[in-house]
C-alpha cells in the first residue's frame, strides 16, 4: 500500500479552505481600506471630480453595503461639516465591522 495522497484527499481539502480563507480575509481588508480612505478624502475635502477620488468614493459607497453610508449611515450628523462627520463614523464604522466580520469569518472557513 502507498501513502501518496489522491488530488481529492483531505490535502486538497485543506489547501482549498486555506485559500477561501485568505481571500475572504483579502475582500475585507480592500473593503475596509477603501472606506478608511474614503472617509480620509471626505475629511481632507479632496477634489471629487478627480478620477481617482471619484473611484476611491465610488468604492466605499459599494462597500458601505447601505447600513453604513454617509447619507443615510447609523448616525446622522447635523449642522457644521456634518459630512465630514457622517463620513468619519459611519465608514469607520464600517471599516472596524470589514475588519471584524472579516476576521470572524475567514477564521471559520481556515482549517
Amino acid at each position: 500500500m502507498s501513502d501518496t495522497k489522491t488530488s481529492s484527499g483531505p490535502g486538497v481539502v485543506h489547501t482549498v479552505r486555506s485559500y477561501a480563507s485568505r481571500v475572504v480575509w483579502v475582500i475585507a481588508l480592500i473593503a475596509a481600506l477603501a472606506l478608511a480612505i474614503g472617509a480620509l478624502l471626505i475629511a481632507l475635502k479632496a477634489n471629487q471630480a478627480n478620477s481617482l477620488v471619484d473611484f476611491v468614493l465610488n468604492a466605499a459607497d459599494t462597500a458601505d453595503l447601505g447600513l453604513f453610508s454617509r447619507e443615510n449611515g447609523i448616525k446622522q450628523f447635523g449642522g457644521e461639516d456634518a459630512e465630514i462627520k457622517n463620513a468619519l463614523f459611519n465608514w469607520g464604522l464600517g471599516a472596524l465591522a470589514w475588519l471584524i466580520v472579516g476576521r470572524i469569518v475567514a477564521g471559520f472557513i481556515r482549517p
